[in-house]
């Protein structure tokens, strides 16, 4: 008897991009609903929630802590572009490649919730350790959310609205 192993995934969510893109999009996440969704598809290893520390972002934290999930938080930096606007910096992205390269060898399947452009390279050099990607975001918004660049690299790219 031959036994079919699912996939073993990790979930990465980059938390402010994900609800930029749901807002643009018009509607909420329900987390409970797409980890079921995730679960569908194989066995969920491990899932990382990335976001700022603030008050409003505390339920969906801690119910996300209290469901497994680990959660990174940073406080809101700004940096003035080049524009000469003042911009959040996205202090979490190291965290998360970090996380990425010490739990690949345990995944089969690399799940990104970002359009984020600056993951390409991390996509890239997972891929180069076998590792399957996807990349699940929008282009259905005005503008869309996900850099070209990281939506021709992934294996596979999954739109938000269609989830």
């Amino acid at each position: 008897m031959t036994t079919i192993v699912a996939d073993r995934i990790a979930v990465f969510f980059d938390g402010q991009g994900l609800h930029q893109a749901a807002r643009m999009l018009g509607f909420e996440i329900d987390f409970r609903r797409l980890f079921e969704f995730i679960g569908k598809q194989g066995a969920l290893a491990r899932t990382f929630y990335y976001s700022e520390d603030v008050d409003a972002a505390r339920p969906l934290l801690d119910w996300l802590i209290y469901h497994g999930a680990t959660v990174r938080t940073s406080k809101r930096k700004r940096f003035d572009s080049d524009e000469g606007e003042r911009r959040p910096a996205r202090a979490w992205a190291v965290d998360l490649t970090i996380d990425a390269f010490e739990n690949c060898h345990r995944i089969d399947r690399f799940l990104l919730f970002s359009g984020d452009g600056a993951f390409r390279p991390l996509i890239a050099a997972l891929q180069r350790r076998g590792l399957r990607t996807s990349v699940v975001s929008t282009i259905r918004s005005e503008p869309a959310t996900i850099a070209d660049e990281l939506r021709r690299q992934t294996d596979d790219f999954i739109d938000l609205e269609d989830l």
